[in-house]
């Protein structure tokens, strides 16, 4: 498996001055090691903020990752908003921060991210960008050009308790009980980021997507995650012999473990196989001195998706996708031409939705 390396060298760009403000300089993430330092430095960074999770998205999608920073090229990096910018005819053109993350926060200051949006709200303009949005996870950007595009709730789990306590806080019925049907059941219990375990995630993931009406993410994403992020990625996969009956991707980074996605054969789900790995999941993070189980964002109305993160024994909190617009609003999933669309895609072949996911995917992040 090939490795993703970052350049020790960074290019010296011009700067770009806003009247009264400090310079904002652009700076190469996948070149500048300042970033990889920034990072492991702030604790307020992400797994989304790392190297590999944007060298993924550029080799998978051709995103073009940028950092906006006031700390000059000669200078050490104190802070930096980490975009992508997204050229889509279908979708439009614009900087996400970032795209297929479920949030990454500006690691500035206050002051600093409004210097930084000033110019961003210039370059719009004149690169014709539809918007500029932000997925903070804890920050409201102070600006009055700025407003709130859509709100998600997102799910934590505090693994510092002992882990009887932890086990203790899973609801009864829902999860402990299954997974100790699990048990029972002896379930295989593997984990890695080998090309068969992607193969055999991404087969049980694209069943799943198709129960929801939605095409799978393309399976080279996969596997740019795993040879960029390494061991950082890693699927868990849960068998009844050799027929895979569930899995997790997850990714780690500092003292989170991040639930990125999950997938299941609905044949098997009286096994427990979801909420065993779950519970697998949370004895690796606790063994490797991992505090805190991220389990990502979750749209509002998914009741269901909600409950059973809180059945994990979860913290709910709500969070805010920020955007500097020009008028444009996308798709919701809300929206008549979605659910039509999502109809259409559960009955279609899988064959379809792979390719469907292949050719689409990239212009929805």
């Amino acid at each position: 498996m090939a490795e993703c390396k970052v350049n020790a060298m960074f290019p010296v760009l011009e700067p770009r001055c806003t009247d009264g403000l400090a310079c904002v300089y652009e700076v190469d993430p996948l070149q500048d090691a300042r970033w990889l330092s920034l990072i492991e430095r702030d604790p307020r960074a992400s797994i989304f903020h790392h190297p590999g999770w944007l060298r993924a998205l550029s080799r998978t999608y051709g995103y073009e990752p940028v950092v906006f920073t006031t700390s000059a090229p000669d200078e050490p990096l104190t802070n930096g908003v980490v975009f992508c910018q997204v050229n889509s005819l279908l979708t439009g053109r614009r900087l996400v921060s970032l795209p297929f993350s479920d949030h990454c926060e500006p690691l500035t200051q206050p002051h600093e991210l409004q210097t930084i949006l000033q110019l961003l709200q210039e370059r719009m303009d004149r690169d014709g960008l539809r918007y500029v949005e932000l997925r903070p996870l804890q920050s409201c950007p102070d600006s009055e050009a700025v407003c709130q595009s859509e709100k998600f709730a997102f799910h934590t789990i505090d693994l510092r308790p002992p882990a009887a306590d932890i086990l203790k806080s899973l609801h009864k019925d829902s999860i402990r009980r299954k997974i100790q049907r699990a048990e029972r059941e002896h379930l295989i219990y593997e984990v890695g980021n080998q090309d068969e375990l992607l193969k055999k995630f991404f087969h049980l993931f694209a069943m799943t997507r198709r129960r929801h009406g939605l095409p799978p993410t393309p399976f080279r994403w996969l596997t740019n995650l795993a040879e960029c992020l390494g061991d950082r990625a890693e699927v868990r996969l849960a068998s009844l012999g050799r027929e895979p009956v569930a899995a997790l991707f997850t990714l780690k980074f500092g003292q989170t473990m991040v639930y990125k996605y999950g997938a299941s054969d609905a044949r098997f789900n009286n096994l427990g196989g979801t909420p065993f790995l779950f519970w697998k999941a949370i004895e690796d993070a606790k063994e490797h001195g991992i505090q805190e189980m991220d389990l990502g964002r979750s749209d509002l109305d998914n009741e269901g998706l909600i409950r059973f993160k809180g059945q994990l024994g979860s913290t709910k909190t709500l969070i805010s996708y920020w955007r500097l617009a020009r008028g444009f609003q996308p798709v919701r999933k809300s929206s008549r031409s979605f659910q039509i669309a999502s109809q259409l895609l559960a009955h279609a072949p899988a064959s379809l939705q792979i390719a469907i996911g292949d050719l689409f995917t990239k212009h929805m992040g």
